[in-house]
């Protein structure tokens, strides 16, 4: 901990550093002051440590667990275990030097000491992250004021810049020595941090060690969900591939190439002209890469993976959260948040603890969120304004570019329109999402949430909500609504005195592909540029080998650790694009896979090397994200339904065959109607085609109804098988694994046995 003074410093924040000093000593801790001169500052740094008996007081009031015994079993986690089966070794693993040994535990108690693993070892019986826990609740419970103004804690005292910063330090860099004498922020540099490492399982309990649980569960679920994306992303990659056979032999493609100038097309804006329908051959054949059979099948499996996933993450994460003593972790009546203290308007006695706490009323909280809740809508309506902008520009350039005078400009008018838009979409929401996370901040902190924890939440829904519009609203509109509201010739309808969009002459779904790989792909490599470089730039510190400075000094020149909002969200953003629109780009999970073994290293070393060392946080899971992924999950089985029914070619393909040719010979005749004669007269006398299932004076043909009623029990069809296997999935897949739940009422017993006041005595 440390705090800087110049010749300005406020009278105040002397008086409540000088207090909060001296009720730390008071509290039994040992402080040592190192002064540190910079120029026109002096820094200095307070260096705390808590005694034996201290850490014996507080680690039975804060309910930390301690070893009873070994646990022998050996840790052996789900893809070693289906190769173990198989009679195989795992290429990814790794022998990681000095493994934390599994306990069986229990609470601690000072007058049961003698019963702990350990303990005849006072250095080294409570762990490194358990007493930064002690002097961190200490540092939490200290007063420096009146209470029930919120003057307490070290929160509130960072809040108002009385101390600079708070952290444990991080372990110190050790010479050249042989593996097993390697220090665990050594090990992790070694064994995760390097890019060498990127085939190999992370050492979870290493990071659980010496970062506590919170953080080593994101990366649990972070490795587990890399894992499951192998699967998806080798069928996504096969199915990709099998397209290519299908362009190869596929009939209504070579009706399309060999057409010549059967069919006349209509024009696809105002100014355009006429053009032949073999003309997109090309463009035909690549999208039925992304418009196949295979992704029907693609679209149920990923649907079935997302649940399976969901529930096998269950399962590791309540085996994961057993093995770290998490599993009973409950937290404890909650501290209010340091700016909440600071601004409530009043106070009230807790009804558990009895003591004067500040307090907001309920009703205007309520209607603060109410006003927060308007504020999103405002905003989602700011995305869909620039959304129907997008759409306008790509409108306009395609016109403008048609003008050219270049036959190949002109001629790619629409691609190019395509492609620009899909990358200035990307621009947009880059900024609107920096925008919205900045006002998510205000908001939330003015609805004046208690805790921390609620705090949390409501600011991560608030980001969520928003951000699924932000990231899902182009994709969604070229999904299902792009090309559905043309009208006919004759008849075109119109948005802004501009013609409303028409998909592209290879039709939406490869559009869609295309603007999946821009965002998706686009803002994952943004990300990573920037996670590789911006702490490059802006660190201050040195690296982990080297000692140049005293480690406390050393530690506070590293970049503050901002918690895992932004790498969960990434996270999440990338799952709901690789399920809810795996129909249309079959390669998502493979370029998720990529991003995945990138950003694990990325983080690794950026928590190894280029954080200060965060304060450990208990966590028995990932929290809201786990709902939200749920919910993700839902959508995803409606999006791939409709998708299939009203996007891609696989039912009208289906219908053809069944009702007309079994070899689709026809099909491109069949889809295509003839313009109203009203419309050829306006046009030099021209009969032209265009995509539809219209008669010659535009009224819906039979055929239309037939394929909506379809395409309308496809939907329903779908989603009920699916969310029938995904419920039959989720009650086969017990929560608990057998064997947790086996060490579960073991170590129970255990306990109960150590905990005992009165044990007879073996005769």
């Amino acid at each position: 901990m440390m705090n800087e003074e110049n010749a300005g410093v406020n009278p105040a924040h002397r008086k409540w550093r000088e207090k909060f000093l001296k009720k730390l000593k008071l509290s039994g801790l040992l402080l040592e002051q190192k002064e540190v001169h910079q120029k026109k500052t002096r820094i200095c740094f307070v260096l705390l440590s808590a005694p034996w008996s201290v850490l014996c007081y507080y680690a039975e009031e804060i309910s930390l667990r301690v070893p009873l015994q070994v646990v022998n079993a050996p840790i052996i986690n789900w893809s070693e275990h289906v190769l173990s089966q198989l009679s195989l070794g795992s290429p990814l693993s790794q022998d990681v030097p000095n493994p934390p040994p599994d306990y069986y535990t229990c609470q601690f108690r000072s007058n049961k000491l003698q019963r702990f693993l350990g303990s005849d070892d006072r250095d080294s019986f409570f762990k490194t992250t358990q007493r930064h826990q002690v002097l961190y609740e200490i540092l939490a419970r200290t007063q420096y004021g009146l209470a029930k103004r919120g003057e307490v804690g070290i929160d509130r005292l960072l809040t108002e810049q009385v101390f600079t910063a708070a952290y444990p330090l991080h372990e110190l860099p050790t010479a050249p020595v042989p593996p097993e004498s390697l220090g665990l922020r050594q090990i992790l540099y070694t064994y995760w941090a390097q890019w060498s490492c990127y085939r190999r399982y992370q050492p979870l309990d290493h990071i659980r060690e010496y970062f506590g649980e919170k953080i080593a569960l994101y990366f649990a679920w972070l490795g587990f969900y890399t894992g499951w994306l192998a699967p998806a992303s080798l069928l996504g990659t096969v199915i990709f591939l099998i397209g290519f056979w299908l362009v190869a032999t596929d009939v209504p493609a070579m009706e399309v190439c060999n057409s010549g100038n059967n069919f006349t097309m209509c024009p696809l804006c105002n100014i355009c002209s006429y053009w032949n329908y073999s003309s997109i051959c090309v463009t035909y054949k690549a999208g039925l890469l992304f418009d196949n059979g295979g992704t029907v099948f693609l679209s149920v499996f990923m649907s079935l993976w997302a649940v399976t996933f969901l529930e096998y993450w269950k399962r590791s994460c309540s085996a994961l959260t057993h093995r770290w003593d998490c599993s009973e972790f409950q937290d404890i009546e909650e501290r209010p948040r340091p700016e909440f203290t600071a601004m409530a308007p009043m106070t009230m006695r807790n009804p558990v603890t009895g003591a004067e706490e500040p307090y907001f009323p309920e009703n205007k909280r309520f209607n603060r969120s109410l006003t927060g809740c308007m504020v999103i809508v405002v905003m989602i309506a700011v995305v869909l304004m620039f959304l129907i902008a997008i759409i306008l520009y790509r409108s306009i350039l395609r016109l403008i570019i048609n003008k050219s005078a270049n036959s190949f400009v002109s001629g790619s008018a629409g691609r190019i329109a395509s492609l620009s838009g899909s990358v200035l979409n990307l621009l947009v929401i880059l900024m609107l999402s920096k925008v919205y996370t900045s006002l998510a901040h205000i908001l939330t902190r003015w609805e004046m949430h208690r805790t921390q924890s609620k705090y949390e939440d409501m600011f991560i829904l608030k980001v969520f909500i928003f951000q699924f519009v932000n990231f899902y609203s182009s994709p969604v509109y070229i999904a299902f609504f792009k090309g559905r509201f043309i009208g006919y010739p004759g008849n075109y309808n119109t948005l802004f005195g501009v013609r409303n969009e028409d998909c592209g002459a290879g039709g939406c779904l490869i559009e869609l592909a295309q603007e999946l790989l821009v965002i998706m792909v686009g803002k994952q490599l943004i990300n990573n540029i920037q996670e590789f470089l911006v702490p490059k730039l802006s660190r201050r510190g040195v690296k982990v080998e080297e000692e140049e400075v005293p480690p406390w000094e050393a530690d506070y020149q590293l970049l503050v650790c901002e918690g895992l909002f932004s790498e969960y969200l990434e996270m999440v953003i990338q799952f709901g694009f690789i399920t809810i629109f795996v129909a249309a780009c079959p390669l998502a999970p493979l370029f998720a896979l990529i991003n995945n073994w990138i950003e694990i290293r990325l983080d690794a070393q950026k928590f190894v090397m280029e954080y200060r060392r965060p304060v450990v946080e208990r966590a028995q899971d990932i929290g809201i994200w786990f709902p939200i992924m749920q919910f993700i999950t839902h959508i995803a089985v409606l999006s791939n339904a409709f998708l299939i029914a009203f996007t891609s070619s696989f039912l009208p393909r289906l219908y053809y065959r069944y009702t007309r040719d079994s070899t689709l010979s026809g099909f491109i005749n069949f889809t295509l109607a003839t313009s109203p004669s009203n419309f050829s007269e306006q046009s030099q006398n021209t009969l032209c085609r265009y995509r539809g299932f219209r008669d010659e004076k535009g009224k819906h043909l039979p055929e239309f109804f037939h394929l909506l009623a379809i395409r309308l029990a496809f939907v329903i069809v779908f989603e009920h098988v699916v969310f029938f296997i995904g419920r039959l999935i989720d009650l086969m897949v017990p929560d608990v694994p057998e064997e947790v739940e086996m060490k579960m009422k073991r170590e129970h017993y255990m306990a109960k046995e150590a905990l005992a006041e009165n044990q007879v005595q073996p005769k």
